[in-house]
């Protein structure tokens, strides 16, 4: 039998991280309850979603895109208050909102893309560890510090261990999130408290 569209549109949401079949037909249920307005709403918003967000050219985090502008810098990056000697390495942009719900950490940002996972396919040439790299070399000795806030997990261990190696020329202290983060975990789940532990009690590797 041929799927009608709210068999496309529940195929669709399965898609999503976390989403099973059953959370996707109540989401698509909820849609259609709902007024029209709402769903008008939620596509506009969808369909404009990669023209009205792109990447920071610093970080690698999503910023407000600007038509004016080939590179755009996200808040964090151009905010001169924020401890530009500091530079927290993450596995993805979400776990930059993560962090800074904590509001411990005031330094900047880099995000990897994802982590080294040989099985998977993903080798450090295909993560953003080179653009990391040259950000260091390219200033000129101003940072002091490089966090590694990743998951504590084996493609996590394997990627801290990597940057580790990489690192270990430049002048800069590496340091790993320490005690409140469990093994097998994910930031996105760790809550404020543990999070703000973790990075007041990081460790030098």
């Amino acid at each position: 039998m041929t799927p009608n569209a709210l068999d496309r549109l529940i195929a669709l949401f399965c898609k999503l991280p976390g989403i099973g079949k059953k959370s996707a037909g109540r989401i698509v249920y909820h849609i259609l309850d709902a007024n029209p307005s709402f769903a008008e709403t939620l596509s506009r918003e969808l369909s404009g979603l990669h023209k009205a967000i792109c990447r920071c050219s610093v970080c690698g985090g999503f910023t407000e895109s600007n038509p004016a502008q080939k590179q755009v810098e996200c808040i964090i990056c151009s905010n001169p208050d924020r401890d530009h000697s500091v530079i927290c390495v993450i596995e993805s942009a979400q776990d930059m909102r993560v962090i800074e719900e904590g509001r411990e950490f005031v330094g900047v940002y880099h995000v990897l893309g994802g982590l080294i996972a040989p099985l998977e396919g993903v080798d450090p040439e295909n993560l953003s560890i080179g653009k990391l790299i040259a950000r260091i070399h390219n200033a000129n000795n101003q940072i002091k510090e490089i966090i590694l806030a990743l998951n504590p997990t084996i493609e996590g261990d394997t990627t801290a261990l990597y940057l580790q190696k990489q690192l270990k020329d430049f002048p800069v202290e590496v340091t790993r999130l320490a005690s409140g983060m469990p093994v097998g975990g994910n930031i996105e789940y760790i809550d404020k408290l543990t999070l703000s532990r973790s990075f007041r009690g990081r460790t030098r590797i």
